[in-house]
């Protein structure tokens, strides 16, 4: 398996995630908050430094409230 986080689709998740979290009206301190994280730990997320998890990946989506079987499916299509 090549390098993932140089990959078209974890790009495509990182753009996901950004976006809804401005569609949210949050910033990065805040969502990091919500999650019992650091803001460094969303940061890392957003710039392609960390992968994510399935579970944190669920954990995502009810924070910011999108559907992850949609996301997915999209993040897939790419």
């Amino acid at each position: 398996m090549k390098n993932i986080l140089n990959s078209t689709r974890h790009r495509a998740l990182v753009e996901l995630l950004i976006q809804k979290r401005l569609d949210a009206h949050m910033t990065q301190a805040e969502l990091a908050e919500r999650l019992g994280e650091y803001q460094s730990f969303v940061a890392r997320l957003e710039s392609g430094q960390r992968r994510v998890d399935v579970v944190e990946f669920i954990e995502l989506s009810e924070v910011l409230h999108f559907d992850v079987a949609k996301a997915i499916n999209a993040i897939a299509k790419t």
